[in-house]
């Protein structure tokens, strides 16, 4: 993996660069879609290709316990499994230590989880975690963390970040796969001392790339702002900075705005299965009895397949029918719209105008 800036705005710490993973050209910031069980929920590869994805994410734990890592690795790994041409970033299951807490017992060596799937037993180390992805195949994968709730006491944090930082050691010990990028998390709440404390002891083990983690989990947009304009000053500039699970369209916008490269969320193919789809001038719930008779498209400035082909009130109609094909349409124009987003985010950094479609992008969501 290479990356490289491009461009620097003047006035913010957004970045235009690249990331060259596996000979693929990913252009940054950039937005990965969510596969956590290899698949993106209603949507064939061939589709997301055509959004201009170009690197999705999946979860390492959930591919661990169904169908297993040892499959995967003997039926080829994860890019010829699902039949994925991209890029691929997996998870390494901290965010599972935070979201399955009742179903977890954390100890200094790992953690132990009870299968949601079926009850058994799994006791993960850092050495166990990077096994499994490098069995996987992934091209990027993370280290093991802990990732804490929000609120969380300084205390309980700062054992959180010791025990990331060990793990992060012993992570690096057992990687030994050359054609895979290993990236640091960095965690530590909202507790400014934890965050830096954590970042720069992950700069010194010299990854590939960082990611911070632990955010988006019930602070607030101003303390996620608040904790990302100090981390950030602490990571390398000649690093990609992954910030993850964050992924509505104004919360990326604020982590462009203060150095973030990438981003990962379920932000657009869960609202679209649940009937919101995202548009230029804001959301779009398509069961709400106005779009019953309406011929428009979902976005009229939208070029993606169900734009060009299909009208609101078609696509309420699928889904006061039941019908699948709406939660794949509505996915599918979500993507495409975060993919264009990211495009309109790089391409203004390039003219060096980010900082007035930020505002211009708030003025038309925030007023419709």
């Amino acid at each position: 993996m290479f990356f490289k800036v491009l461009t620097a705005d003047k006035q913010t710490k957004a970045r235009r660069g690249e990331l060259e993973v596996s000979g693929q050209i990913i252009p940054t910031p950039v937005f990965m879609p969510v596969g956590t069980q290899g698949t993106i929920k209603t949507l064939t590869p061939e589709q997301l290709e055509e959004t201009g994805t170009r690197i999705i994410l999946c979860n390492a734990y959930h591919l661990c316990l169904r169908p297993g890592s040892e499959i995967i690795k003997r039926l080829g790994g994860l890019h010829r499994f699902m039949g994925w041409k991209g890029a691929i970033i997996t998870d390494s299951g901290g965010f599972q230590v935070f979201s399955l807490s009742g179903l977890t017992r954390i100890s200094k060596n790992g953690v132990e989880f009870q299968s949601p799937v079926d009850g058994a037993k799994l006791f993960l180390t850092p050495e166990k975690v990077i096994n499994i992805q490098n069995d996987i195949g992934a091209n990027i994968i993370m280290a093991f963390d802990e990732c804490v709730p929000y609120p969380c006491e300084k205390d309980r944090a700062r054992v959180a970040v010791e025990r990331t930082l060990d793990w992060a050691e012993r992570c690096l010990i057992a990687h030994n796969d050359d054609s895979q990028a290993l990236f640091g998390i960095v965690q530590g709440s909202v507790f400014k001392e934890l965050r830096i404390e954590c970042a720069k002891s992950l700069e010194k083990m010299n990854f590939q790339g960082y990611s911070i983690g632990g955010l988006s989990v019930g602070e607030g947009r101003l303390l996620m702002n608040e904790v990302l304009d100090y981390t950030i000053d602490y990571l390398p500039l000649e690093k990609p900075r992954y910030l993850m699970g964050v992924g509505f369209p104004c919360d990326i916008l604020d982590a462009v705005e203060r150095g973030v490269d990438m981003f990962d969320c379920v932000v657009p193919t869960r609202n679209g299965r649940n009937g919101c789809a995202f548009t230029h001038s804001g959301k779009v719930k398509i069961l709400n009895s106005q779009y019953k008779e309406d011929i428009k498209p979902l976005d009229e400035t939208c070029d993606c397949y169900t734009c060009k082909n299909f009208s609101r009130a078609y696509l309420r109609h699928l889904f006061v029918a039941k019908e699948i094909s709406g939660l794949a349409l509505l996915s599918l124009h979500n993507i495409f719209y975060f993919q264009r987003l990211m495009q309109q985010i790089r391409d203004s950094i390039e003219r060096g105008e980010f900082k007035s479609f930020k505002e211009q992008f708030f003025s038309n969501y925030r007023n419709n």
